[in-house]
C-alpha cells in the first residue's frame, strides 16, 4: 500500500478555506487505512477549544476534549476530526450526552479496538464538569462489527 493510498479517499485534508459546518454531522469524520493493524499502540487527540450551548439557557458551555484509541484497521483523520468537534458549537447538549455522543460517532467510523472520550468543562455555576465515556471491542454491550 503506498502512501498516496492512504489519503487518496479524504476530502477535508489540505482544503484551504474549508466551511465549518452548521449542524453535527459524523459523516464528517473521514478515516485512513491502519498501517500497523498487527501493533496495538495508542492515539491521542486533545483540543481545548471545545465549545458547545446549555440546553437550558442557550449559553456557550467550553471545554477540552481528549479522544485516546488504540485503532484497528482504521485511523481518525484529525482535520475532518476538528470539523465534526468545531459543529457542536451550535449544539445545545449536556456534556453527559455529548461526551457518549462523540465517543458513539468516533466507534461507528473507525472501529477502535479501545476508546476513551474524555470531556473536562469549565466551571459552570461554580462546579466544573468532567465526563469519561469508554469503549472497548466486545464488551458486553458492544458489537465487534
Amino acid at each position: 500500500m503506498s502512501m498516496k493510498d492512504d489519503v487518496s479517499s479524504l476530502t477535508h485534508l489540505g482544503q484551504a478555506g474549508t466551511k465549518y459546518p452548521e449542524r453535527v454531522d459524523p459523516g464528517l469524520i473521514e478515516t485512513f487505512p491502519n498501517r500497523f493493524p498487527g501493533r496495538e499502540y495508542q492515539i491521542t487527540f486533545e483540543t481545548e477549544e471545545f465549545t458547545s450551548l446549555c440546553p437550558m439557557t442557550g449559553q456557550p458551555d467550553f471545554g477540552t476534549i481528549a479522544i485516546t484509541y488504540v485503532p484497528g484497521e482504521r485511523c481518525i483523520e484529525s482535520k475532518s476530526l476538528k470539523l465534526y468537534l468545531f459543529s457542536y458549537r451550535g449544539e445545545p447538549s449536556f456534556m453527559e450526552t455529548l461526551t457518549n455522543r462523540i465517543m458513539d460517532d468516533l466507534v461507528a467510523a473507525c472501529k477502535p479496538r479501545r476508546m476513551m472520550v474524555t470531556g473536562d468543562f469549565r466551571p459552570r455555576g461554580g462546579i466544573a464538569i468532567v465526563v469519561e465515556a469508554s469503549y472497548e471491542a466486545g464488551a458486553d454491550g458492544y458489537d465487534e462489527d
